[in-house]
C-alpha cells in the first residue's frame, strides 16, 4: 500500500497553550490506574496543564471500575456520558444512566462499578478548600432530565446547575449549558474562574483569548484564569457541554 502524501497527517484542531487547551478526542492517549479495573482513562487536564483541578474521560468495560474505594482526600464529581454505572458516595450507592451525575465530598470513599455493558463518565476531581465554621457539603446524586432547566440572557439558551450554586460550602460548580442552532453567549467572558469544558452534543465556534476554535461533540477545552471567552452554536442541531469551573473562594497571595 503507497504512503499518504506529506501533509495529512498534522493537520488537526488541537491547540495547547499556557492559557487555554483545545483537545479532540483521537488525540488524547489512554492511561490505565491501578486503583481501576478494566478501565481506560483518558486524562483531559491536570496541574501538569497548568490546571488546578483534574478532568479525565472514563472508559468502564463490563464488571470495571474501582479495585476498592477511593479515599485520596479529594472531591469528586462523574458524569455518565454513556451506559450505565454505579457510583458510591460512603455506603450510599446508586445506579446512573446516561446523564445522571454525582458529588462525591473531600474524605468520603468513592466506587465505581459498570455492572452490566460497556460506560463511559467525566470523571472531576481537585483538593477541597475548606473554609473554617463553613459545612463540607454532602454527597449529591442527580440527574440531567430532572435538573431545572434555566434561560439566561439569550432567548434558546438553557443553563442548568448539576450543584447548588447557593451553597457556599461548595468551591466547585458544574452545570450544562444548552444552545439552540445560531445561538450563542451574549457577550465575552473574561473573569478569575477557570473551566473544564467537555461537549456534549453537537457543533459550535469557541472564542479563545483572540482566536476561534471549532469544536464538536466529545472536544475537551480547558480554560484558565482571565481567557477571553465566547461560545457560538453552529450546524443544524442544538449543541451542549459540560462545564466545571471554581467558585465561592477568595484570591490566594
Amino acid at each position: 500500500m503507497p504512503n499518504p502524501p506529506p501533509g495529512i497527517f498534522g493537520n488537526n484542531r488541537t491547540m495547547v497553550t499556557p492559557h487555554y487547551a483545545v483537545m479532540p478526542p483521537e488525540g488524547i492517549l489512554e492511561s490505565r490506574l491501578p486503583s481501576l479495573r478494566n478501565t481506560l482513562v483518558r486524562f483531559h487536564t491536570s496541574p501538569s496543564m497548568g490546571a488546578r483541578f483534574a478532568q479525565a474521560l472514563l472508559e468502564v468495560a463490563p464488571g470495571g471500575g474501582t479495585i476498592a474505594p477511593i479515599a485520596d482526600g479529594l472531591e469528586h464529581f462523574l458524569y455518565v456520558v454513556a451506559g450505565v454505572l454505579e457510583i458510591g458516595a460512603g455506603e450510599d450507592r446508586r445506579t446512573l444512566d446516561a446523564g445522571g451525575y454525582a458529588y462525591i465530598p473531600a474524605g468520603t470513599a468513592l466506587h465505581l462499578l459498570a455492572p452490566d455493558g460497556p460506560a463511559k463518565a467525566i470523571w472531576i476531581k481537585r483538593p477541597y478548600e475548606a473554609i473554617p465554621d463553613l459545612r463540607i457539603p454532602a454527597a449529591l446524586f442527580g440527574h440531567r432530565s430532572t435538573t431545572e432547566r434555566r434561560l439566561k440572557h439569550t432567548a434558546g439558551r438553557a443553563w442548568q446547575h448539576l450543584l447548588p450554586d447557593e451553597d457556599l460550602g461548595f468551591d466547585m460548580a458544574v452545570n450544562i449549558l444548552s444552545f439552540a442552532p445560531g445561538n450563542y453567549f451574549p457577550f465575552v467572558e473574561t473573569h478569575i474562574m477557570e473551566h473544564g469544558l467537555y461537549m456534549l452534543e453537537g457543533q459550535g465556534l469557541y472564542l479563545l483569548g483572540r482566536e476561534w476554535h471549532e469544536c464538536w461533540t466529545g472536544d475537551f477545552i480547558w480554560m484558565g484564569s482571565y481567557v477571553p471567552q465566547q461560545f457560538y452554536c453552529t450546524g443544524w442541531e442544538g449543541a451542549a457541554y459540560l462545564l466545571y469551573k471554581d467558585i465561592n473562594r477568595d484570591v490566594l497571595f
